[in-house]
């Protein structure tokens, strides 16, 4: 359910900024404001977190919100252990103890109840009531909420309410341009350079077909899986039908429309 990524001794993963959402980064921390970050799947929003948390010296606690995930999980529980009750913290709790930062990558997802728990994280209170112990934890120096979501994929039945979205700065995140995603791919692939032009050309055709035949374009995520399966020995065709094709739709039809335009993509 969390990881927990302690930047000491670290090198900062790789990141390409695409425009000031770094310094937007730095800036919310500094002033202990929680961010949010919008965009679609896989262009890039976790690595930025985890890149942040390094640049900033702040561990980092990363949760993949989902559909039972509820307040209790976030907050912690008491468990049996060596026949007593203990209590043990949740991945947020940690956070707030110890400065950390805290992300809770696609927050919509999540259980409703959620979304009370963060409330009073999230203005110049900053504490975390736990009632399971009594305890009224406040932030410790360091701490930062961030989450994420992807609004061009949510329906009426999940998405963040205004009540909820109004309390976090926000920043939009969309795919890389060319110039900006080719250098990426390259380096997470080690792929040349004049075939990840042509993965990343054949991709953006791809995303201009969301909303027609596609629900979601294709992720910068799937491009760097495309061409490591290049670099490391498949054929051009079969790697871009299991990293671009594939993964995108399940219609046969839709399928064999998409192998057509890489065809006229690629020659």
């Amino acid at each position: 359910m969390d990881g927990t990524f302690d930047p000491k001794g670290a090198t900062a993963p790789f990141y390409l900024p695409q425009a000031d959402e770094c310094g937007l980064f730095e800036a919310a921390f500094r002033a202990n404001l929680p961010l949010l970050l919008k965009g679609p799947t896989g262009c890039g929003k976790t690595r930025f977190v985890a890149h942040m948390a390094a640049r900033l010296g702040r561990p980092l606690y990363t949760v993949a919100c989902h559909d039972d995930l509820s307040a209790a999980d976030l907050i912690g529980r008491y468990l049996l252990k060596g026949g007593e009750t203990v209590w043990v913290d949740g991945p947020l709790t940690r956070a707030v103890r110890e400065g950390a930062i805290c992300y809770l990558d696609e927050v919509v997802e999540a259980r409703k109840d959620v979304a009370v728990v963060l409330h009073p994280l999230t203005d110049d209170r900053r504490f975390l009531p736990i009632d399971r112990t009594g305890e009224e934890l406040s932030a410790a120096p360091g701490f930062m909420l961030v989450a994420s979501y992807n609004p061009g994929y949510q329906n009426i039945l999940k998405t963040l309410k205004p009540s909820t979205r109004q309390r976090f700065l926000s920043v939009e995140f969309g795919f890389p341009k060319p110039e900006h995603e080719i250098p990426v791919v390259v380096r997470e692939s080690g792929l040349g350079e004049e075939k990840v032009r042509l993965l990343v050309r054949l991709a953006c055709k791809l995303r201009g077909l969301k909303g027609q035949d596609l629900e979601e374009g294709i992720s910068t995520r799937l491009v760097v899986y495309a061409a490591t399966l290049i670099a490391n020995g498949m054929d051009f065709d079969r790697a871009i039908r299991a990293a671009m094709i594939e993964p995108l739709t399940d219609d046969a039809d839709i399928r064999r429309g998409l192998c057509d335009l890489v065809m006229a993509v690629t020659g």
